[in-house]
């Protein structure tokens, strides 16, 4: 084994950079080094590279420019979202998951313990899923922000946006989707969804850590949030990471040319391997939704009870092969993953999710189970 190349299922972490985003913000990393802010030759080049940026990321989105507001990340562009919709649009309560991302779930915590906001916590159905219809229903005597992410990023459970976003907005409410897992992976109009905001990751469909953006509605009057110099039409301070943008359109652009022949073959590498567990071990579960409606990039399966399991996924690594038990984001905890104890899954029990790319293989997927084997042991 030691003579094999490690293998990486955990792109719902973070994907691999793609060559052809590293050519695009190479002239920007070695030359094009101006400040977008100045107006000397050099920093009008880079304005123009970050402005040419957003415009090609609005055209693929569906969306004006103007709606695009770069961020170094998903969590600064949920903080973005929720925070300025307490500080500057008035919210007194947001309705939100215990199955958020972090960045969401714990940024309406902390508004809620200052007694900026109400807390509400959506109950959920056994994928996982928010059970948002009882929204649609209610009527609204405050100023509301619901926050639901369109796809989980441990389970790859789906929300229905086209269903909920046009009735919330019927009702006026404001309406934030993270939507880290699924901008480059799903061919979506932000327009057409009518969702009200949208955080993204460049990393997570294979551009640069460090870049990310907030969608905005046109409708919705922005305050900033970090405060300083006049960037992102003075919404935004801080000088802009050029080549992480120039990357983070690079891409989109990339993600939305191939995305149905690069679905198709992650869609083959989950069901491959998701026969070859179920057939070596009946009694794994496969958690969230398991249809053809899911996230097709993620696979989050709880084995059975087993020796050592607590070393399962440190055997995997040394084995060669990349995997978490969950979000990346609480790795680095002794806590258990908040979604998992949500949709009470068994965590005295291993749960390892696997999440696919483009450049995975079938070859790998196949050598995954020959590890599995060694480090789990056979239940057949």
């Amino acid at each position: 084994m030691a003579d094999q190349p490690r293998i990486y299922l955990d792109n719902a972490a973070s994907t691999p950079l793609d060559p052809e985003v590293l050519d695009a913000m190479m002239p920007y990393l070695k030359g094009g080094y101006g400040n977008p802010s100045s107006i000397h030759h050099a920093g009008r080049e880079a304005r123009a590279a970050i402005e040419k940026a957003r415009k090609q990321m609005a055209a693929f989105l569906g969306v004006s420019p103007s709606e695009i507001y770069f961020t170094s990340g998903g969590t600064e562009a949920d903080n973005f979202a929720l925070r300025m919709s307490v500080e500057g649009l008035g919210v007194k309560k947001i309705i939100t998951s215990p199955v958020e991302h972090h960045a969401v779930l714990n940024t309406a915590l902390d508004l809620a313990r200052q007694g900026k906001v109400v807390l509400e916590l959506l109950p959920l159905d056994k994928q996982g899923r928010p059970e948002w219809e009882g929204l649609l229903d209610r009527d609204y005597k405050e100023t509301t922000l619901v926050s639901l992410m369109h796809a989980n990023n441990e389970l790859g459970t789906v929300l229905p946006l086209k269903k909920l976003a046009p009735g919330l907005k019927e009702k006026n409410v404001l309406f934030h989707s993270d939507m880290v897992q699924t901008i480059g992976h799903f061919d979506i109009n932000l327009t057409d969804l009518e969702v009200g905001m949208a955080s993204a990751s460049a990393h997570k469909y294979h551009g640069p850590k460090g870049a990310g953006f907030l969608f905005v509605h046109s409708d919705i009057p922005v305050t900033p949030i970090l405060t300083g110099g006049a960037q992102e039409r003075n919404l935004r301070a801080g000088t802009e990471n050029v080549p992480g943008i120039i990357g983070m359109a690079k891409a989109l652009e990339l993600a939305y040319r191939d995305m149905q022949v690069h679905r198709k073959h992650i869609e083959g590498l989950k069901d491959r391997l998701r026969t070859s567990i179920m057939k070596q071990y009946p009694e794994a579960i496969i958690n969230g939704d398991d249809s053809d409606k899911a996230l097709y990039t993620i696979l989050s399966v709880t084995f059975p009870e087993m020796a050592n399991q607590e070393m399962l996924l440190f055997q995997l690594d040394i084995l060669g092969l990349d995997v978490s038990g969950g979000s990346a984001c609480t790795s680095g905890s002794h806590k258990g993953s908040h979604v998992l104890e949500a949709i009470q899954i068994n965590q005295d029990h291993p749960t390892i999710r696997f999440s696919f790319s483009k450049y995975n293989t079938e070859e790998e997927v196949d050598r995954t189970m020959g590890l599995l084997k060694e480090a789990v042991g056979s239940r057949q």
